[in-house]
């Protein structure tokens, strides 16, 4: 009973949040679509932001609760293309495509790892299945916000239907004993056949006019390849080496789908042809500083971001968590620049190029008047090794907050800090998230 109480408290402590106006005043403001707004002042108000602005050119409400933030800065809540956080599992070992099987059948919502993500400033990502398949499954694009069950982290789309795109891969990944491919042109050879089922599926129901008699029988797999080849869904295409990602440039042409490029390790070899394509919505970037991995990934270069921006490509970074940690998000932002990207390049790439590659320009990625209310506070330079994220909020409600022990906890690490559920204990007990 008690439990029940203490959980009914924390809903109604987020729902104030909501419904009373938050300021955030004397932070520098990083707008993203626009220059950075000294000692600036910015408004949310049920979960979207209202005002933002020079500190005298903005009106806080009279009932709106102040938050000084002076010698912070506000970024929009970053945004992770290519996360496995939640144990996310797809297809399995039964064939190499698997375009029914759903990431939402699959996560634990309760994992730490997303309080992880929160702590690294990321309010929004994409999580996607493994790349062990040529297509392993359909992702899932969710907000990291506190909850017990994975129906409050998803995004629906202005239809009311879910926010997703479909995992593919090529390369050294998903070649293996049949019924998979042993070979680069075999990997090829097994999605175009597939696409062209999907093509006469969709031709029979077309045909058959709404007439159950002409109907073939129901094929959820084809179903979802018939979403790509409609541009309903994007690809993320898991692809290293350059001749493997031309390959899935001459898919994307054959059958103009649209993809997002991720790794990209040799991208910077094939940059140009990146740019020129018309179906890439962008490149998302893993960069590390380490030796090892893959060898397709040997010559993965910290100078790609660099070269993709200057060839006109759309940008961004990934986690790949847990292959990097979601803590350090910003940290490949700031490899990128040391590398040759520009600074407004890489804050790009954190926020509204990820933002622009799942489709929700319109809602996430920049600080401005009708978006969601998703920031991250950070103690200084958002580039700079020394920066630690102080408070993450998403629509409007705070998910981590550094000052707060366990926060702190997942945020640095130690004993606790990977157990699964225990942000839910721990909130339901305190009641400490705004």
């Amino acid at each position: 009973m008690l439990r029940c109480l203490l959980l009914g408290a924390l809903l109604v402590a987020a729902a104030d949040a909501q419904e009373t106006p938050q300021a955030f005043v004397g932070a520098s403001l990083y707008p993203i679509s626009g220059p950075p707004i000294e000692s600036g002042t910015l408004v949310i108000h049920e979960g979207k932001i209202v005002a933002l602005g020079p500190a005298p050119s903005v009106q806080i409400p009279a009932d709106a609760v102040q938050h000084d933030v002076s010698g912070s800065v506000v970024l929009p809540g970053l945004v992770d293309t290519h996360s496995h956080a939640g144990s996310v599992e797809g297809g399995d070992g039964s064939g190499p495509m698997h375009p029914d099987a759903r990431a939402l059948d699959s996560i634990n919502v309760r994992d730490a790892r997303i309080q992880k993500a929160q702590a690294g400033g990321i309010t929004t990502a994409n999580i996607m299945p493994g790349s062990g398949h040529l297509l392993s499954g359909q992702t899932l694009y969710v907000k990291h916000r506190d909850s017990k069950v994975i129906d409050d982290l998803l995004i629906r789309r202005a239809d009311g239907s879910l926010a997703y795109g479909i995992k593919m891969a090529n390369g050294t990944n998903s070649r293996k004993d049949p019924p998979f491919p042993g070979s680069r042109a075999k990997s090829a050879a097994i999605v175009r056949e597939r696409f062209l089922e999907a093509i006469a599926y969709r031709d029979k129901v077309a045909q058959a006019a709404g007439d159950a008699d002409e109907l073939p029988p129901r094929d959820l797999g084809l179903e979802t390849l018939g979403d790509i080849l409609a541009g309903n869904r994007v690809v993320h295409f898991h692809t290293h080496r350059h001749d493997d990602i031309l390959t899935v440039l001459r898919l994307a042409d054959e059958f103009e789908f649209k993809v997002v490029l991720q790794h990209v390790s040799d991208g910077w070899a094939v940059a140009d042809e990146i740019a020129a394509s018309p179906h890439v919505l962008g490149a998302s970037l893993i960069l590390i500083d380490s030796p090892g991995g893959k060898l397709e990934a040997k010559d993965n270069q910290l100078a790609t971001g660099a070269i993709l921006e200057q060839a006109g490509v759309v940008t961004g970074f990934h986690s790949d968590d847990p292959i990097t940690d979601s803590r350090l998000f910003n940290r490949m932002a700031a490899l990128a620049v040391r590398a040759g990207m520009s600074r407004e390049g890489a804050l790009y790439g954190l926020t509204m190029a990820g933002a622009r590659m799942l489709g929700l320009e319109d809602r996430i990625g920049s600080l401005q008047v009708g978006k969601d209310a998703d920031l991250a506070v950070l103690s200084g330079d958002p580039l700079s090794v020394y920066t630690q994220v102080l408070q993450t909020w998403v629509d409007g409600v705070k998910v981590f907050d550094r000052s707060n022990p366990q926060d702190r906890l997942y945020a640095e690490g130690g004993f606790g800090a990977s157990h699964d559920q225990g942000h839910i204990l721990h909130g339901i007990a305190q009641g400490e998230h705004e």
